[in-house]
């Protein structure tokens, strides 16, 4: 069976890591430069309050606020994704999954079998990632067996996903699956070592406790497996695009929010939720002390990310090690 590759950059010519088999050596050299290879659950400063947006609030109080608002913002997503990304998300979402090349690759002599994929799509409501995932594998990948897990914890998000698998070819295939699950704590039937790749796109900032999604990220997959992350990130290192993209995010969203969609409250904390998300660097190594393994990061302790438009977006992987 041929080798499949995770680029850890959008250029061809850059270094990429193969998948399943072939993490073995990966793992085994990745190990010593990244310790440590135990998972590990960072705590926050104060686990009483949490932040939402700008303003501190009791940490029980999170989800049901975050919860009211993507219930609000759920029929208008599109819209409200195409102000916050100055209308390229759908670009960066291709990105992304091509860039994870989903779904089992062709079988080749002597062997005439695949192993299906088991793809859980976290905070994935309204499916924009998931019809992706499946689009790659059957086209591109040719594999009519690989399914994914749509979880969110937010039923409206959900409901507003399946209407749009209508329009698609998996509306009533047993490849497509919807859970409504909380992604710090998700539910007995995503079983330990159940899933080959973990996806979260544009949501795990809004989590309460992140360590927590992380471990339970490094918990469901498989060994080899891996950890996907596409979120609004920071500009830091280009000061006049930093200071346009704030100017547009704080001055222009909140007010367009509330033209568009009636609702500038939603679109002020989504703004204000971007700025409180890690910077690369400490997201990235978040997920190494959640025990994963992180393509891309060089002997100095630097990369291991992939910016998008200098920052606007980045892309963040883990891979689970093979014990």
């Amino acid at each position: 069976m041929p080798p499949r590759t995770i680029p850890t950059s959008s250029s061809p010519l850059k270094f990429s890591i193969p998948i399943r088999q072939q993490y073995r050596c990966l793992s085994c050299s990745l190990r010593l430069s990244q310790s440590p290879s135990q998972p590990q659950q960072p705590q926050p400063q104060d686990a009483s309050t949490t932040h939402f947006g700008f303003q501190s609030i009791p940490s029980t109080a999170k989800i049901s606020r975050v919860s009211s608002v993507f219930s609000s913002v759920a029929t208008s997503y599109d819209t409200m994704n195409d102000l916050m990304s100055l209308g390229i998300h759908r670009l960066w979402k291709d990105h992304f999954v091509r860039s994870l090349n989903p779904g089992s690759p062709p079988p080749s002599p002597p062997s005439n079998s695949r192993t299906p994929w088991t793809m859980l799509d976290v905070a994935g409501g309204t499916g924009d990632i998931a019809f992706r995932l499946l689009d790659h594998s059957t086209l591109i990948n040719g594999d009519q067996e690989s399914k994914v897990i749509v979880s969110d914890i937010n039923p409206s998000m959900l409901s507003e996903g399946k209407k749009r698998a209508l329009s698609t070819a998996y509306s009533s295939s047993p490849r497509l699956e919807w859970l409504e699950a909380n992604a710090e704590a998700l539910p007995p039937q995503i079983q330990d070592e159940s899933i080959d790749l973990y996806t979260v796109a544009f949501g795990i900032r809004n989590f309460t406790h992140k360590h927590l999604a992380l471990r339970e990220a490094y918990r469901v997959l498989k060994p080899s497996g891996v950890f996907a992350c596409l979120e609004f990130s920071h500009v830091d290192r280009f000061p006049l695009l930093n200071a346009v993209y704030k100017r547009w995010s704080f001055g222009a969203i909140p007010v367009i929010g509330e033209l568009v969609a009636g609702d500038r409250g939603s679109y002020q904390y989504l703004v204000e939720s971007i700025e409180r998300f890690p910077r690369q660097r400490e997201w990235r190594d978040m997920i190494r002390q959640a025990g994963f393994l992180v393509p891309g990061m060089d002997g100095e302790g630097d990369g291991g990310w992939e910016d998008l438009m200098g920052g606007i977006a980045a892309i963040h992987k883990g891979v689970k090690p093979i014990d």
